[in-house]
């Protein structure tokens, strides 16, 4: 395995409003977060999974449920479901990008295709059903309301190896197309890839922790990324990691 495959693996645990259709449930729409409260907007196919999240969810002080997507990336819009059908990326695709909201993913099961198409969408956070305790579903929130990347290990290796794959077929071919990655962005997206937070990236750099920040917050920006997980995603693909 690469060093940027074993990079990769580490970063995805530590760095990863229209209505829905009427067959999806949703809970509240709120003014504004309060006393440092994450909005939390869940979405679900079936009462039961709806009402199972809210509850586990509704026990702690730090969650704020709502009846309708809030907007910004201080909010969290929270998908369950046991396959990631058509309707369900849809959903997230408006998360992410009509709502600017940030997404986690509850799901039964991913086919390999479906990895890179929700990366791609900017979500970093998910969690498979069977491990979605209330435990779980808190820290997936508070990952996505950072803007942190935060998925299951085996299916971190498996996007990966996609990853990889792609960059292998790709690397090869005349004009293919670069990132423009500057000489410090590559270096700051590395040791995201290795797992350090802003802090540590800072004192590894010698740069002040807002550097840090205007570095991740201008690619992202530049190349229309959505989150770090997004950012370390694209930089293997072009294969500066």
């Amino acid at each position: 395995m690469t060093p940027a495959i074993n990079s990769a693996r580490s970063a995805g645990n530590r760095a990863w409003g229209e209505r829905l259709d009427s067959s999806w449930g949703i809970t509240d729409r709120t003014v504004a977060p309060t006393g440092g409260r994450i909005p939390v907007t869940v979405y679900a196919a079936d009462p039961i999974s709806l009402a199972g999240v809210r509850s586990q969810l509704g026990r702690h002080p730090e969650i704020e449920l709502c009846e309708e997507p809030r907007s910004g990336p201080g909010a969290v819009g929270l998908l369950v479901g046991e396959a990631l059908d058509e309707a369900s990326l849809t959903r997230l695709r408006r998360i992410a990008r009509s709502e600017g909201a940030r997404a986690v993913l509850v799901v039964g099961a991913l086919r390999e295709a479906e990895l890179l198409d929700i990366i791609e969408c900017g979500i970093g956070v998910i969690v498979w059903r069977h491990e979605a305790t209330a435990h779980r579903l808190v820290q997936a929130v508070r990952a996505a309301a950072r803007g942190d990347g935060d998925l299951p290990a085996d299916l971190l290796g498996r996007l990966i190896n996609q990853v990889g794959a792609l960059h292998r077929t790709t690397a090869g071919r005349p004009g293919a197309s670069s990132s423009g990655l500057t000489p410090r962005e590559v270096d700051v997206l590395r040791l995201v890839a290795e797992g350090l937070d802003t802090g540590e990236i800072a004192s590894k750099l010698s740069f002040s922790e807002r550097t840090v920040k205007n570095v991740v917050h201008g690619l992202t920006t530049r190349l229309h990324l959505r989150n770090r997980a997004h950012a370390v995603a694209y930089a293997l693909r072009e294969g500066y990691l």
